[in-house]
């Protein structure tokens, strides 16, 4: 099959364009490069079923062409990371919004068949855990820049079940919960890449707020099985899948199993939120998954426990010193 992925040369695109060729399918990966990056896909273009094609997910006339031409959408571009989304939430909101309208509109044209990333972010300062796909959500002021992609992502699964429930179109959508692995650069406030050469460095770990919060990390490599999973399965369609891991850690804990694992002699450094993201930052206390529903309706479960997910990255960075 012909398979279109947006964001296709970020950390999570490149991971299932990767996986998709090895099933044998036809990838395309389009990607603006604006986070995503040419290396992330460098060992994919001498594939003679891979394409890539530099090009913004709100160019009306690219998108139209590439999804006319393809049998499956996988939408993964957006805007990601903490520090992009608090120092852009014009870019945040228009790529996020205008972008996935743009791309739904194509797939409705073309009746195409599409899966949309949303995020853990949706369900902002929710205090029932674990998280559970038709759970109340909770979202902070307006005036924090934060829950301005929390709402950006769920205005996309509004208007993508918009168009299942108004247009038959066939669409999937999976929130992520802390994707995590080979490639995943640190240069957006992503954890665990920073911590890891921040360690092998022995610099001091940088923690953000006082580190009692908690989140569930999940290997990059269960998480596109997951998405190629819910492609495939009829009875996905029209529904929401949570995708995340089931270990859940403080980010101190986590700093300190990092500097365990790499036998680094680095220290624990505490930044208030406001130092780090501004004076209306704010976060949630704990991210946990409830992964019931994919596990009934895929038969999927993570593979990767903690301690190997970071040791893949661990041995990912030092062989190839990866921001």
């Amino acid at each position: 099959m012909k398979m279109l992925i947006t964001g296709g040369a970020g950390f999570i695109g490149s991971h299932l364009g990767q996986y998709l060729l090895s099933l044998g399918h036809t990838v395309t990966a389009v990607d603006i490069l604006s986070t995503g990056q040419i290396d992330n896909i460098a060992h994919l273009q001498p594939h003679e079923n891979f394409h890539f094609v530099k090009g913004s997910i709100t160019d009306v006339e690219t998108m139209d062409q590439l999804i006319k031409e393809c049998d499956i959408v996988f939408h993964l571009a957006a805007v990601v990371g903490v520090q992009l989304v608090v120092s852009q939430p014009v870019q945040t909101l228009e790529t996020n919004v205008f972008g996935t309208e743009i791309v739904l509109k194509a797939a409705h044209r073309h009746h195409k068949k599409i899966l949309i990333a949303s995020s853990s972010e949706v369900y902002g300062k929710g205090v029932r855990i674990p998280f559970s796909e038709d759970d109340d959500r909770l979202l902070g002021p307006t005036t924090s820049t934060r829950w301005g992609y929390a709402a950006s992502k769920a205005l996309d699964e509004f208007l993508a079940l918009g168009y299942y429930q108004e247009y038959d179109l066939p669409v999937v959508i999976f929130r992520l919960f802390n994707t995590v692995g080979p490639r995943q650069t640190g240069r957006y406030g992503m954890v665990i890449p920073r911590f890891v050469r921040q360690a092998l460095s022995n610099d001091p770990m940088t923690i953000y707020g006082d580190g009692s919060q908690t989140r569930c990390f999940c290997d990059v490599a269960d998480v596109v099985r997951a998405i190629t999973a819910l492609a495939t399965l009829p009875e996905a369609v029209g529904q929401v899948f949570n995708i995340g891991g089931s270990e859940e850690i403080s980010i101190t804990a986590l700093a300190q199993k990092v500097i365990e694992l790499t036998a680094s002699q680095s220290s624990l450094t505490y930044i208030p939120y406001e130092q780090a993201y501004g004076v209306d930052f704010q976060d949630m206390l704990r991210r946990v998954p409830d992964t019931r529903k994919i596990k009934e309706t895929a038969d999927w479960t993570p593979t990767y426990n903690l301690t190997e997910i970071l040791q893949r990255i661990i041995d990912h960075i030092r062989m190839t010193n990866d921001e």
